[in-house]
């Protein structure tokens, strides 16, 4: 799914309203007839709604909803602030609509404002502003919000919640936004949607399809996206019928330390289940016994030391290598790392450890080779790059340094977001709390390395073993409940992902 900019939203709104014969009027009573489908399937008409609308074309919708539930029975309270004394004429036209039904509970706010006690239980829309807003919320509307806030009413949020940018938020003022229980976006997601920093304010969200133009909507260009199961469907590759282990390439997994070999053990499992063809795990030689006997599967190759990684060999025909699952950051690991990214020539998945070694010799950025993928969680990226506050800022960094890289970079997260070099970003939306177990980012690092050697570029490979990642332990906390999911599990239903994608 493509994810727009809120300029972009506007202009296929506009070429749907020039070059489809649709009203903007019309499009306001489909936003609206949606949205009020989704607040009645929820809440019966005995709950006392108060709909709170702006200005602009959010209050235009909060409006026409106010409207709708009258109409469908239900007591409805709607004030409309029209403090600046000039309305959208979509807003005009709602609120002549809302009139024209003559007995309707209705205020029209134009100065000073003594907030109305808002029962407990009953719903309370918010269209006070909605995606266009570009300036922090201050004043009065800050005062309101906090209002909304602290009433124990149910909040559903017009398009996005009021006082949420629809993009980037870091300059916002975050305690002045709403913080919805439900939000209903038109037609699309916005993008500050997939920066878990904001959640807080989202509560559930849904999109609802207004019928805005297809064409437009496929030939607007953007650079964020959404990937979703039919878009992995479509990107996975099936397997021949008259094919052999020689067909689905051949990686290597370089980890595990003593105390950690568990990380490399996964990494094997999560590579041999996404389909890999032949795999040679290189541990130290207190790790042969194990892998030999837990991952039979794959061939095991033993450094000289007998509790870590000092040596890697530089002479290979891997179709890909993954460096970090428990390898520790002991001085002679890191200057194997060192060593060996920078005589390597063919892009690297570097994870976990393998980021800890880079973080204590920052130079080794210098010589990955182009479109490696990193992996970081928070504090591993914090550790290469600097501290910072919030995943947004995260993101923001991340965009700098692939293009400075020239590296795809894996932020793990609610929404796993993967920067590419060109500043293209796809969000996964398939995760679940129960990936939240120790081992659960090697058996990611596994699948990643098995789509690079079977011959998905490195972009690709990343946003498909997020997606498959997700999906995996989706399926784990079915079985397992999300309290109960452990790493091999995830592992053991990549396989099982994979079938249910593809079908």
């Amino acid at each position: 799914m493509k994810i727009f900019t809120n300029d972009q939203i506007r202009a296929i709104e506009q070429y749907t309203i020039e070059k489809e014969g649709v009203s903007s009027n019309e499009l306001i009573e489909r936003a609206a007839a949606a949205m009020t489908a989704e607040i009645t399937a929820r809440w019966r008409p005995d709950k006392k709604v108060w709909v709170f609308a702006g200005h602009g074309n959010n209050g235009a919708d909060a409006l026409v909803v106010a409207r709708m539930l009258v109409e469908r029975g239900y007591t409805v309270e709607t004030l409309l602030f029209n403090v600046f004394n000039r309305l959208s004429d979509g807003c005009a036209y709602a609120r002549k609509r809302l009139l024209d039904l003559g007995d309707v509970n209705f205020i029209e706010v134009t100065g000073d404002f003594t907030p109305p006690v808002i029962t407990p239980g009953a719903v309370v829309v918010d269209g006070l502003f909605g995606s266009g807003l570009r300036e922090a919320l201050t004043g009065g509307f800050r005062s309101l919000v906090d209002y909304i806030n602290n009433s124990k009413a149910k909040i559903v949020s017009i398009d996005v919640p009021s006082g949420l940018f629809a993009e980037w938020n870091e300059d916002n003022l975050r305690r002045n936004i709403i913080h919805a229980d439900l939000t209903l976006a038109v037609q699309f997601p916005r993008l500050s949607f997939f920066i878990s920093d904001n959640a807080e304010f989202l509560g559930e969200w849904k999109v609802l399809d207004i019928g805005l133009s297809s064409t437009e909507i496929k030939n607007t260009v953007t650079q964020y996206f959404l990937l979703e199961k039919h878009d992995a469907r479509r990107l996975l590759h099936p397997r021949g019928e008259f094919t052999s282990k020689a067909d689905y390439g051949s990686a290597m997994i370089v980890g595990g330390s003593f105390g950690m070999l568990g990380a490399a053990q996964l990494a094997a499992r999560g590579a041999l289940r996404a389909g890999l063809g032949k795999l040679t795990v290189h541990v130290p030689r207190c790790g042969f016994t194990v892998m030999q006997t837990s991952v039979p599967e794959a061939m095991v190759q033993v450094d000289h030391n007998d509790s870590g990684i000092t040596e890697i060999n530089l002479r290979h025909e891997y179709d890909a290598i993954a460096l970090g699952p428990g390898l520790g950051t002991h001085d002679l690991t890191v200057r194997a790392v060192e060593t060996f990214v920078n005589h390597s020539t063919k892009p690297l998945l570097i994870d976990a450890d393998g980021l800890n070694c880079i973080a204590q010799r920052p130079m080794i950025l210098d010589m990955i080779p182009p479109m490696s993928v990193i992996t970081p969680h928070a504090g591993e990226f914090d550790r290469l790059f600097g501290e910072h506050l919030s995943h947004e800022a995260r993101i923001v960094t991340a965009m700098q340094k692939a293009q400075t890289y020239n590296i795809v970079i894996l932020l793990k997260g609610h929404y796993t977001t993967i920067v590419r070099p060109d500043h293209r970003l796809f969000f996964t939306a398939s995760g679940t709390p129960a990936l939240a177990t120790p081992g659960s980012g090697d058996v990611l690092t596994g699948i990643i390395t098995g789509l690079l050697a079977q011959g998905y570029s490195p972009d690709l490979a990343a946003t498909l073993g997020a997606y498959i990642h997700g999906y995996a332990g989706s399926l784990a906390a079915e079985i397992h409940g999300e309290y109960g999911v452990l790493a091999s599990d995830v592992a053991d239903c990549v396989g099982m992902a994979l079938r249910d994608i593809m079908r």
